[in-house]
Formats: C-alpha cells, sequence, structure tokens
C-alpha cells in the first residue's frame, strides 16, 4: 500500500510539472491534479496493456513508436473523462503524456516496489568460478602451479 501512495505521489509531482511546463494543458484544482494522477495510473495499469495488445502489428512495424502515440491518446482520454482537466489538442497531449512518462520514470528510478526511496540498488552479483585449468593459444593446458 505504501509504495502505491509513494508511486501515486510521483504521478502528481510528474502531472504539476507538465503543467507547468506545456501551455496548452490545464488543470482547475489540486483536488482535480490529485484525481487526474490517480485516473492516469489506472488507465495505463489496465486498458492500456489491451491497446497495446490490439495494436500489436503496428507497433512491431514501427519498431515501438506507436507507443508514444498510444500515451497521448491515455492522456487525452483522461482529459475526456474528468471535468477540470483540459488538454486544447492530441499533439498537447503527446508532448505531455512524454513529458509525464519522463519525469514519471526519472522520479520512480529511486522508489524501490515497497516504496522505500533509494539511491542505489545493492545487486549481488554470481561468483566468479574459480578455473584451475586455462587454455592457451596454442591449445595447452597450464596449470595454475605450472605458471611462471
Amino acid at each position: 500500500m505504501r509504495g502505491f501512495l509513494i508511486k501515486w505521489a510521483v504521478n502528481i509531482i510528474a502531472l504539476v510539472t507538465v503543467v507547468n511546463i506545456m501551455p496548452g494543458i490545464n488543470v482547475d484544482t489540486w483536488q482535480t491534479t490529485v484525481i487526474v494522477a490517480l485516473m492516469i495510473g489506472l488507465i495505463n495499469a489496465f486498458l492500456k496493456p489491451f491497446i497495446i495488445l490490439y495494436t500489436l502489428p503496428l507497433n512491431i512495424v514501427s519498431l515501438g513508436l506507436f507507443t508514444l502515440v498510444i500515451n497521448g491518446f491515455m492522456f487525452y482520454l483522461v482529459s475526456k473523462v474528468i471535468n477540470g482537466f483540459s488538454i486544447i489538442n492530441f499533439w498537447s497531449a503527446f508532448w505531455g503524456a512524454l513529458i509525464f512518462s519522463i519525469i514519471s520514470s526519472l522520479l520512480s528510478l529511486f522508489i524501490s516496489p515497497r516504496g522505500r526511496v533509494v539511491f542505489f540498488h545493492k545487486y549481488k552479483l554470481p561468483p566468479t568460478p574459480k578455473y584451475d585449468n586455462v587454455i592457451d593459444a596454442e591449445g595447452g593446458v597450464k596449470r595454475d602451479e605450472d605458471k611462471t
């Protein structure tokens, strides 16, 4: 639950940034901003996978660039569903969704799935195997004790 709330807060921050950067995107109140951030998250979680699956051939042909159009469409769709959130045209939605995605992704890099703020991940590398025998370029085998 904590992770969900922090991701929601990240989306709110990203949305506020987009509204301040993009001239064609407006939000009336801060309550609307909170609801829009929640709605964008829900639509991206539940509706977007079906649309991507439906448009998979077009996505493959465009090498995945059509996903940017889908993101813009999802952003524009939220503006049509929620009163107080307005986008003047599709291109404003496209660029707003792109900026929103970039900011949200950058901020999410610092949040673990459990909702903790992390500045780096501690990944344990697998242990390197010890090789007793090494084959040289001539095809001979040198043992560790044979090296001089």
